[in-house]
C-alpha cells in the first residue's frame, strides 16, 4: 500500500489487481474499518477487458445482441461478492463511489423525463442496487430564478450552490434508497459527514467516538 493522505494500493490498473487487493484486505492483518472502491464507473472497463481476455473478444461489444454485457455478469459478481465478504467476515464498511450521468427516463405513468443515474451499464448498476443497503446521491442546492428581459421574454439562472446535501430517498430526478431509516436528506459537511450518517447504521450510536481507519482498493 501506498502511504498517501489515506493509504492505498494505488491506481489499479486491471481487474485482478482489484481482486488481488480485496483479497489481501480479508487475508491479512490489519486495523482498516473502511473500503472504498473509486470508483464503479472506472472498474467497469476493467471488467470488460477481463471479460473480453477470458473470451478472447476484442471488445465487449464483439459477440452483438449484448452477449458481451452478459458474460461480464460473473465478473461484476466475483467482485461485488469479495466486497461483501469484507463487510460480513471482517466486519469492514464497504463505499463504493459513483458518477452519476443524466439519462432519459421512460415513466410508463407519466411522460418521459431527464434523471440522474449512476454512470453504470443497466446490467451492472442493477446488481449494485441491489446488493446496497443505501445508495446516496450528493447534489448541490440549486433554485432557479425567473429574471424579466423586456419584449415578453424571460431567463432563467440558476442560484445557490453554496451547500451539499446527501439525499437518502429516491425522487423523479435521481436514484437514491437506505434500510437504516435516514432522514430525506442530509446535509454534507466534509468535516462531519460520515459522523452524520453513522448515526443511523447499526452499531454505531456513538459517531463522535468513531474515527474508522480506510482503504481505498
Amino acid at each position: 500500500m501506498k502511504n498517501t493522505e489515506i493509504d492505498t494500493f494505488g491506481l489499479l490498473a486491471d481487474y485482478q489487481s482489484i481482486m488481488d487487493a480485496i483479497g489481501a484486505l480479508y487475508t491479512e492483518d490489519h486495523g482498516y474499518q473502511t473500503v472504498v472502491l473509486d470508483s464503479l464507473d472506472k472498474a467497469e472497463p476493467l471488467v470488460w477487458a477481463a471479460t473480453c481476455a477470458a473470451n478472447r473478444w476484442e471488445s465487449i461489444e464483439s459477440p452483438g445482441f449484448g452477449k458481451g454485457y452478459l458474460a461480464a455478469d460473473p465478473f461484476w459478481r466475483e467482485l461485488l461478492d469479495g466486497l461483501f465478504a469484507l463487510r460480513r467476515d471482517r466486519g469492514m464498511i464497504v463505499v463504493l463511489i459513483g458518477h452519476s450521468e443524466i439519462i432519459r427516463f421512460d415513466d410508463p405513468s407519466t411522460v418521459s423525463y431527464s434523471r440522474y443515474d449512476i454512470r453504470l451499464h443497466k446490467r451492472a448498476l442493477a446488481m449494485v442496487q441491489d446488493e446496497a443497503d443505501a445508495i446516496l446521491f450528493i447534489n448541490q442546492d440549486v433554485t432557479i430564478q425567473t429574471e424579466e428581459q423586456g419584449f415578453n421574454k424571460k431567463r432563467s439562472r440558476g442560484e445557490g450552490g453554496h451547500q451539499r446535501w446527501i439525499y437518502t430517498e429516491g425522487r423523479p430526478a435521481f436514484v437514491a434508497k437506505n434500510r437504516f431509516d435516514m432522514p430525506p436528506k442530509i446535509l454534507f459537511d466534509r468535516a462531519h459527514a460520515f459522523d452524520e450518517l453513522a448515526k443511523h447504521f447499526p452499531g454505531m450510536d456513538a459517531p463522535a467516538s468513531v474515527s474508522p481507519s480506510e482503504a481505498a482498493a
